[in-house]
């Protein structure tokens, strides 16, 4: 690209951002909206303000054959964003690309499995979160999420805020999963957050200013069902569908 047009594409890629984040994105969309972006500009060396419909249809084929559905979805879908909220312009994208709708049921432990899970977690903080996480029924992200503040241990339940769709609710909270969470912040008595980011020592576990990191916490679980012999996957997965609640009993 020469200069005007390198210039043309900042202001254009500037406003995309400004946009995504007046309209509530989260930081995690506005990347992938970004990327598709750049993908884009990086593939035809130009500025994408003035691709034709044509050209936008053989760049879509090319990605279908090169990255996933889901890529290529997040890609319409941020394409999209950019010439409606940025170029103002028509983006026929039911035209160019419609992923298919592939509907998979998720692996779904037995109680027994669960119970088997958490007795061979060694490490306490993983422990409380797998209990936590199967017996109200959560996303990786919404235990990861929760707050000294979220759990109301009088009524017997937890708010979870901002979860899929940027909603709040509550969910019931076990005596069982409200003790071990207790005696999980009685250990690390973080002012902020239930499960703290692990790293460092006892008093910057304290003091920690995030939540324990999603990877690490994935890693752990999987390597929980692998000494386990379980050939199941949960859905750990951060924006899927919340489990069923688990009873548990005490051990």
């Amino acid at each position: 690209m020469n200069q005007a047009e390198t210039n043309r594409f900042n202001e254009h890629y500037q406003r995309h951002l400004r946009m995504l984040k007046l309209q509530g994105k989260s930081q995690k969309t506005i990347d992938a909206y970004a990327r598709a972006v750049r993908r884009i500009r990086e593939h035809f060396d130009c500025c994408p303000d003035q691709l034709s419909l044509e050209q936008r249809e053989k760049y879509f084929s090319r990605l279908v054959e090169s990255h996933s559905w889901s890529t290529v979805k997040i890609d319409r879908n941020g394409l999209q964003f950019f010439w409606k909220h940025v170029l103002k312009q028509d983006w026929q994208w039911v035209n160019i690309v419609k992923a298919p709708t592939v509907r998979s049921l998720p692996d779904i432990l037995t109680t027994a499995e669960v119970e088997q899970l958490i007795g061979a977690t060694r490490k306490l903080r993983y422990r409380v979160f797998l209990l936590a996480t199967y017996s109200m029924g959560l996303r990786l992200s919404e235990t990861l999420a929760l707050q000294v503040g979220d759990i109301d241990g009088t009524r017997k339940r937890v708010h979870i805020r901002r979860g899929k769709g940027h909603k709040d609710r509550f969910v019931p909270l076990p005596d069982l999963t409200y003790h071990a969470l207790r005696a999980l912040w009685c250990k690390h008595r973080n002012p902020c957050w239930l499960f703290p980011s692990a790293l460092g020592s006892a008093e910057q576990i304290r003091t920690a200013t995030t939540h324990m990191d999603r990877g690490g916490t994935q890693a752990a679980m999987k390597a929980v069902l692998e000494q386990c012999r379980i050939k199941k996957k949960p859905p750990f997965t951060p924006y899927g569908t919340p489990l069923q609640p688990i009873c548990l009993k005490r051990a």
